[in-house]
């Protein structure tokens, strides 16, 4: 990779465009980059890493820093343009940073975006665009390069000052670097996926492990006294040997579970013997006692039977005579029923008798029914005259309906007559409403169009005015923040040119005797600077410039707020004119334009709505006119029927005049005529029915009388009335039959109990005591049932143990393979970490990696050691351990002179130097190779030189001036007037008020 040509603008401390030709300074192979602290060498480097990478080196890449110089004037936007050839191609890359810039429109400033741009050069086309894409460019150089970021600024902007702190520096920092140069982060992941794999193999083992300990667990409680006999398991999960412990302690649980259930069985045998005898005692002792009672109850039984004898003689005679009498009871009830009709008929024959006239009440039977016969027949000659009275009256009816139907005719006929004659006017009228609310719809439609700009015009002049005030706001904090700034900038410029003028001070106060001067390289002091009045330090410097920054990134805020809310207000300013771009409408005048456009629309939607309702006017007016018309029309038809049907009413009701008036007699109708005659016929054939029932309930009567005394005779009674005295109903008899009944039962029960001789001959042995002998048995039941459960747990206890052994003895056969891998990775996983007993020098595997590369670093830089320290210094890579410390990154020198080999923390200041340079271009040989034998064709050496006494500094520019084989150029980056002297071509940085510039000092 060789670089040609940079541009800067703006950038850094650089506030106007600068031009670095990189060809004409490598035309030498050694060039110079010098000038004061401050003027921007190290920027210039920065550019280039800026250029290729998008982002300066990160120990100044800080967070929130700008880069864009605060000398450039704000129409000058930040830019770096880097021409270089790399991988056989020649490219120019231009990288613009994220910046503030004016707006086109307005005032403020806007943010813009971060820029790149991709040229390459073909001989045939020119230069031409190849990409404007950073993740397409970033990829596209990072692939040519071969080298990230951080390789790039420690192989090819070789800082000194971090080579120097890794020879001092212990195994762990010289790790990171290395780590970060070469990408052993994938070794560092083979680490820790091991070490996760160990740890979910581990966290296996000791789940199967918890799952086994928790079996044991269920297995002591499960086996109860018969696992305390047996040692408990001590081990924890994940210890070898916990699953043959479980097994172990299981397996004697399992033999006494066994041995006490063999007890149990010979405790139950026992307790049910016992038990057996026991319940054959209790109830031969029961049957005696129930022996001896059931006597004692028969005595008592036949006592109390012997009382009862009389009462059961009574009720046995007082039975027999009322079944006697009950042969009388039919013929009783018949002599009661006949008398109950012959009453009922009398009365009904009185009742009857007093409805007819006087000279009627004693006619008998036979007359009555001659007179009913005489008026029926007269009652049938009136039906055909009733009729015609019926008849009569519903033609009367008739003229009714036809006189109102004639009504309601010409009633219908005048209102068809007065509608009819408004119909011209009405159906125009309707017409009209229809037209009104077409027009209303499409003034709608307009007014609609109207009100929506009208509402976002009204909305954004409220804006509008809000933002104005927002805008000065803005303004007036934008100019605080200005003069705050200015006031900032200007104190940190007095602090940074009085510190400079008392810098040689400072300086002096850092120097040490007998060591050399970082400024001029002398050991002797003669006559140090000493601070002046008013001296300012490097903090107070620093403080104020932090001021300054933070006054600016406060400045930087305020236009970007004011820009915002000038954007917002032009907008709403823009969205109020709407159309009328000429005049600006206050937040009243559009809303009373809102309001106007409202209340017609409102009105214009009310009269549109009236539409359909008018077209559904129109439609049923002329219906109805069509129907009025069809209505009016059968009314006249109706009324010329009525008045034939009139004329044919009138001369069938004179008919019927005649025939009804000879029909109704002295009555007001024929109805009253024939209802005179249908009570009397009536009332006749009731009188008639009552005299022959009555004669014939005399009759019944008689008869009964006659029965009832032939029965009582028979049945041995002196008279009806004994009978009836001695008659019982049927409770009464069942109730002295079942007193019979029960005491005859009574009597053979107990005469079959004083027959039984078992009860005889226990009466005669003493009273048993049923008590003793079911004490005895219920302590016999107590002991089975205490047995049998006994056994029961005992038989459990051996099954449950059994089921849990056999389920453990399953978790350990699959916690055999478990195990198994865990071993293996485990053993891996310790042997990559360096904690394993078979790595000796306890390296880790990324230590051990990073320990190859050192060493090839080592080789490489010892080759250019030995060059620079006239053959006295050799660089060697150590294994060794230092302390406690793990092995595999310690870094040697050994010395020629002495034969000793020494840490490289114990080299002096000089041979630090050229120890790190040389260590530095080894390094930057060994990651070229690692990068794919990318050729860097110029180099840059930061600082340091000032340490190096005349001889040693010659020795190390003959080195740095055998980097030019081959056409490369180094560029040495120093402040050290003698360098100026020694290498022609310089680059020097002039330091201004107005900004740093770049002048090129060729030979």
């Amino acid at each position: 990779m060789r670089l040609h040509r940079l541009s800067i603008t703006a950038f850094g401390p650089f506030g106007a465009t600068q031009e670095v030709d990189f060809d004409a300074l490598s035309s030498a192979g050694l060039f110079l980059l010098h000038g004061p602290t401050g003027a921007g060498k190290t920027s210039v480097l920065d550019a280039v890493c800026f250029a290729l990478y998008g982002a300066v080196p990160g120990a100044r890449q800080s967070p929130g820093a700008s880069l864009r110089s605060d000398h450039a004037p704000v129409d000058l936007p930040t830019e770096v343009q880097l021409e270089l050839t790399v991988g056989g191609r020649r490219l120019e890359v231009t990288r613009s940073p994220a910046q503030p810039r004016p707006k086109k429109r307005g005032d403020g400033f806007t943010m813009e975006k971060a820029q790149s741009r991709l040229r390459g050069y073909d001989p045939e086309r020119g230069w031409h665009a190849l990409s404007k894409s950073h993740q397409e460019i970033g990829e596209e150089l990072t692939q040519l390069i071969g080298m990230s970021r951080d390789q790039f600024c420690q192989v090819v902007l070789l800082p000194q000052g971090d080579f120097a702190r890794f020879l001092r520096s212990d195994a762990e920092a010289r790790g990171k670097l290395l780590g970060r140069l070469f990408d052993t982060r994938r070794f560092a992941a083979v680490e820790e996926r091991l070490a996760e794999l160990r740890r979910g193999a581990e966290a296996r083992v000791t789940a199967a492990d918890e799952r086994i300990l928790a079996l044991a667990q269920r297995i002591a409680q499960a086996a109860g006294p018969a696992g305390a006999e047996a040692t408990p398991v001590a081990a924890r999960p994940g210890e070898p040997g916990l699953a043959e412990a479980v097994l172990e302690w299981a397996a004697i649980a399992r033999s006494t579970a066994r041995e006490r259930l063999d007890i149990a069985h010979r405790v139950v045998a026992w307790a049910e013997d016992r038990q057996r005898e026991a319940r054959h005692a209790l109830d031969a002792v029961r049957e005696l006692a129930r022996l001896q009672q059931r006597y004692e109850e028969t005595r008592l039984r036949s006592a109390a039977l012997e009382e009862r004898r009389p009462e059961h003689d009574r009720c046995q005679k007082e039975l027999e005579r009322a079944r006697k009498a009950d042969r009388v009871a039919p013929a009783l009830e018949l002599r009661e029923e006949a008398e109950r009709a012959y009453r009922a008929a009398s009365d009904g024959l009185g009742r009857a008798r007093a409805l007819l006239s006087p000279e009627l009440r004693d006619v008998g039977a036979d007359r009555l029914a001659e007179l009913e016969r005489k008026f029926q027949q007269e009652l049938y000659a009136l039906d055909a005259a009733r009729e015609a009275e019926e008849r009569s009256a519903r033609i009367e009816g008739e003229r009714v309906r036809l006189n109102r139907e004639a009504q309601a005719d010409d009633e219908l006929i005048r209102e068809a007559d007065v509608w009819l004659a408004d119909w011209d006017s009405t159906r125009a009228a309707l017409k009209g409403r229809i037209d009104a609310s077409q027009e209303a719809a499409t003034r709608a439609e307009q007014l609609a169009g109207l009100l929506a700009p009208a509402r976002r015009r009204l909305d954004a002049a409220g804006r509008r005015d809000a933002l104005a005030t927002d805008v000065q706001q803005a303004e007036e904090r934008l100019t605080g923040a200005r003069e705050q700034e200015l006031d900032a900038r200007k104190s940190w410029l007095d602090l940074r040119e009085r510190r400079l003028r008392g810098i040689a001070a400072e300086l002096a106060a850092g120097l040490v005797a007998g060591e050399p001067c970082t400024v001029c390289g002398s050991a002797d002091h003669p006559v140090p600077a000493s601070p002046g009045d008013g001296h300012v330090d490097r903090a107070t410097e620093e403080r104020a410039l932090a001021a300054q920054q933070s006054a600016e990134e406060a400045r930087a805020r305020a236009e970007q707020q004011l820009g915002l809310v000038r954007e917002r207000h032009a907008a709403a300013e823009t969205e109020a004119r709407g159309d009328d771009a000429s005049a600006s409408s206050t937040v009243a005048e559009l809303g009373e334009l809102v309001d106007r456009l409202t209340g017609e629309h409102a009105e214009a939607h009310r009269l549109a709505a009236a539409t359909n309702p008018a077209r559904e006017a129109l439609t049923a007016a002329e219906r109805e006119h069509t129907e009025r018309l069809e209505q009016r029309q059968q009314a006249h038809g109706r009324m010329s029927a009525r008045t034939a049907a009139r004329e044919a009413l009138d001369a069938e009701q004179a008919r019927l005049e005649e025939q009804i008036a000879a029909a109704r007699g002295e009555s007001p109708s024929v109805a009253a005529h024939a209802e005179r005659l249908t009570r009397r016929v009536a009332r006749l054939a009731d009188a008639a029915e009552a005299v022959r029932t009555e004669q014939d309930a005399a009759q019944r009567r008689k008869q009964a009388d006659d029965r009832l005394s032939d029965a009582a005779f028979r049945a041995g009674f002196d008279t009806p009335e004994a009978a009836a005295a001695t008659l019982l109903d049927a409770a009464a008899q069942r109730d002295l039959q079942h007193r019979i009944d029960t005491w005859q039962a009574e009597a053979a029960a107990v005469a079959d109990r004083r027959a039984e001789r078992d009860a005889r001959e226990a009466a005669e042995q003493p009273a048993a005591q049923p008590s003793a002998a079911q004490g005895e048995f219920e302590t016999a039941e107590w002991l089975l049932r205490e047995a049998s459960s006994a056994l029961a747990a005992a038989d459990e206890r051996c099954g449950e143990l059994t089921r849990l052994s056999r389920q453990a003895a399953d978790e350990v056969r699959r916690l055999g393979p478990v195990r198994q891998e865990y071993d293996r990775i485990a053993r891996l996983a310790g042997l990559a970490a360096g904690t394993s007993a078979d790595n000796e020098r306890k390296m880790r595997l990324e230590a051990y990696v990073l320990a190859a590369r050192l060493e090839q670093v080592a080789a490489a830089a010892t080759a250019r050691l030995q060059r620079m320290s006239s053959g006295r210094y050799t660089l060697v890579h150590s294994d060794a351990r230092t302390g406690g410390r793990r092995a595999g990154l310690g870094l040697h020198v050994v010395d020629a002179w002495t034969g000793s080999e020494r840490d490289t923390a114990t080299l002096s200041g000089g041979e630090t130097f050229f120890a790190s340079l040389a260590l530095a271009l080894g390094l930057a040989d060994v990651v070229t190779e690692e990068a794919g034998g990318v050729r860097l064709d110029t180099l840059f050496i930061d600082e340091g030189f000032g340490s190096l006494d005349d001889q040693t500094l010659d020795e190390v520019l003959d080195v740095l001036d055998s980097l030019r084989e081959r056409d490369r150029s180094v560029g040495i980056v120093s402040h050290v007037a003698d360098l100026r002297r020694r290498i022609p071509v310089r680059l020097e940085v002039v330091k201004e008020r107005q900004g740093s510039s770049v002048r090129h000092r060729l030979a």
